[in-house]
C-alpha cells in the first residue's frame, strides 16, 4: 500500500483494499473485503465492514460504523457519530444477514453529525443531510434535508451553499 498512512492502533485486516494517499487514524478497524478508495481520510474509532465501498476522496469522521451494504461514491462526507443501519427490523435472536438492504450515498453528498440513515435508501449527489436528521426515504440530488423524520427544506449547490 503505497503512500498510505495507518496509525499503529488501527487494524486493517488482510484482504481489505486501501487506495493510495488514504489516511487511517486511531482505533479504526477495516475488515477483509472492504474497499477504501484513494485519498480518503478515515477518522478515529471507525468500523468498515466487508463489502463496503468508499470512493475517492471520502472523509469519514470519528465514531462512524459502515456496515455491509453501504456504498459511498467519490467525495462523500460522513459526519461525526452518524449512523447507518442495514436491517429494517433487527432482533438479537433472529439472523437477518440475508435481508440486508443496500444504502447508496452518491457523489459529493454530506451527512451531518449524529444523523441516522435507515437502510435501503439512496442519497442523491451533493445532497446535504443536517445534523441529527433521520433519513427514512430516498433523497433527491442537491436536497437539504433536516429533522426527524428528515424532510427537504431547501436545495444546496456543489459547495454546500443554500440556493
Amino acid at each position: 500500500m503505497d503512500n498510505v498512512f495507518i496509525h499503529p492502533t488501527a487494524c486493517v485486516d488482510d484482504g481489505a483494499r486501501i487506495g493510495q494517499g488514504t489516511k487511517i487514524w486511531h482505533f479504526t478497524h477495516i475488515m477483509p473485503g472492504a474497499n477504501v478508495g484513494p485519498d480518503c481520510n478515515i477518522g478515529q474509532n471507525v468500523f468498515i465492514a466487508s463489502g463496503v465501498t468508499l470512493g475517492r476522496g471520502c472523509k469519514v469522521q470519528n465514531n462512524v460504523s459502515l456496515y455491509e451494504g453501504v456504498t459511498c461514491e467519490d467525495d462523500v462526507f460522513l459526519g461525526p457519530s452518524m449512523v447507518f443501519t442495514n436491517v429494517i427490523n433487527p432482533r438479537a435472536h433472529v439472523s437477518r444477514k440475508d435481508e440486508y438492504r443496500p444504502t447508496v450515498i452518491r457523489r459529493g453528498a454530506s451527512v451531518g453529525a449524529n444523523a441516522t440513515i435507515v437502510c435501503g435508501h439512496t442519497l442523491g449527489e451533493y445532497c446535504m443531510i443536517g445534523a441529527g436528521a433521520v433519513v427514512t426515504t430516498d433523497v433527491p440530488p442537491y436536497a437539504l434535508m433536516v429533522g426527524v423524520p428528515a424532510r427537504q427544506v431547501g436545495t444546496v449547490n456543489e459547495h454546500g451553499d443554500k440556493v
